[in-house]
């Protein structure tokens, strides 16, 4: 892709995305000091619906679903995230939030960006479906539910193209390619009955924070000596809650956890040796379980023509294509790729430095020059889904 035509293709409408990055800068300072988290994205949703110029767009699962262009035929859709996340913020910006929220994981550039693009696209023969969707810090996610309500096949999407800027990537680089890019990801919760008494006998209790204890490690080897270390999976136990008094042995623990894996076939096993490791681990110490396997995203496996072609277009708009970054990360933008062809892109934040603020941290603040370059990335992503229609 090096004729001069296919550079004056690209060309117009990155000019055009420069022309509106002054604007878009400024609402992403607005979003970004007046997060709102899952569920509760309204003022966010039509905050920017307003700036896309369709103030009066219905409510769609929380969010918005807005078609650029003509009022029929085929479309492409570019999909940009509303929720931010129950974080203090730490950034000292000026426009930092103080409501105990943060977009601490971008979201606020890319929907900056999509304004941005939106501006760009208006007049392409093809029309561009902005989807403003809620709910993706949450499980399963608020992709399922735009998905489930129909709307794009109203608005006849024929692709679905994503961005998400990350950290572990150096700014002005981007990483996308065919096949999977994120884990599947699901939650669980364990309830661990025993039965307390005095922390001085233990003899006559059942304890279910030994038994806690026995539960999480086991449940770690399950990765180190159950899976196959060529497939990729994690098994995180990211919460505990038990008892309130030094000496006393509580009734119940309480563990919370999170499941990632590529594989479906590894996911349901991975689900089987959950249910039967934590019943033994719990077993041994006189104590019982109650588990709550919820399921979430499933992995996000790029289209392999869009990817190629997404590619393509992001390098002739100026952009350097980084080594591939697959992680055990997850989006609910997986949903889409089981409807329609999609893909995403990972654009980079980073600066290289071994201290860089990870995503979701309270310090995580991309430059607003990243908007360029995710806009740049999601025309490039519009441009390949258009030479597949």
């Amino acid at each position: 892709m090096t004729s001069d035509v296919t550079l004056e293709r690209i060309k117009p409408l990155l000019e055009k995305v420069e022309r509106a990055l002054p604007e878009a800068i400024r609402l992403r300072h607005e979003i970004h000091a007046n997060p709102c988290v899952s569920g509760h994205e309204a003022p966010t949703a039509a905050l920017v619906a307003a700036a896309l110029g369709f103030a009066d767009a219905p409510d769609v699962a929380g969010g918005r679903v807005i078609r650029i262009g003509a009022s029929s035929g085929p479309s492409v859709a570019i999909r940009a995230e509303l929720d931010a996340l129950p974080i203090r913020e730490e950034t000292a910006a000026p426009w930092s939030s103080s409501n105990d929220a943060m977009h601490a994981c971008g979201h606020d550039v890319h929907l900056a960006a999509l304004v941005a693009v939106a501006h760009a696209l208006a007049d392409e023969a093809i029309p561009m479906v902005a989807l403003l969707q809620p709910k993706e810090e949450s499980v399963p996610g608020g992709a399922l539910d735009m998905v489930k309500s129909g709307a794009l096949q109203t608005a006849q999407v024929q692709a679905v193209i994503g961005a998400h800027v990350h950290p572990r990537i150096r700014a002005g680089e981007f990483s996308s390619f065919p096949g999977i890019m994120n884990a599947s990801s699901d939650e669980f919760t364990v309830v661990i009955q025993g039965r307390g008494g005095h922390g001085a006998y233990p003899h006559a209790t059942a304890d279910p924070v030994l038994a806690a204890a026995s539960v999480i490690t086991a449940l770690q080897q399950i990765i180190s000596r159950r899976t196959d270390p060529m497939e990729p999976a994690v098994i995180t136990v990211g919460s505990i809650h038990s008892g309130i008094a030094p000496n006393a042995i509580p009734d119940d623990a309480i563990l919370t956890g999170t499941i990632r894996t590529y594989d479906p076939a590894h996911r349901e096993a991975l689900h089987e040796l959950i249910m039967e490791t934590v019943g033994h681990a719990a077993a041994i110490h006189g104590c019982t379980v109650a588990i709550d396997l919820r399921r979430g995203e499933p992995a996000l496996e790029n289209d392999a023509r869009l990817a190629i072609r997404l590619s393509e277009w992001a390098q002739l708009g100026g952009a350097i294509q980084s080594e591939p970054l697959r992680s055990c990360g997850a989006d609910d933008f997986a949903f889409y790729g089981q409807v329609v062809p999609s893909v995403m892109a990972f654009v980079g934040s980073g600066s290289g430095s071994a201290a860089e603020p990870e995503l979701h941290s309270a310090r995580f603040l991309p430059s607003d020059e990243i908007i360029r370059e995710v806009a740049r990335v999601m025309i490039a992503g519009y441009l390949a889904a258009c030479d597949q229609m």
